[in-house]
């Protein structure tokens, strides 16, 4: 093995670190509060609870 092909293998543990380092730079460069694509974050639904009718269903006193 070449002195150089040696120098390019990174441990596993350290590749990570520096992806993850990466991306928290690339995030604080982006202006806060826009919307950023692919946000692991999902959307919730915004339905009401359903009210409960079983008294009309049922006829009620």
């Amino acid at each position: 093995m070449t002195e150089n092909e040696h120098s390019r293998k990174i441990n596993l543990a350290d590749a990570i670190r520096q992806k993850l380092e990466q991306k928290k730079q690339q995030s604080a460069s982006q202006k806060p509060g826009h919307f950023q694509p692919g946000s692991s974050s999902k959307m919730k639904s915004q339905n009401n609870k359903k009210p409960n009718n079983q008294r009309r269903r049922t006829g009620g006193s």
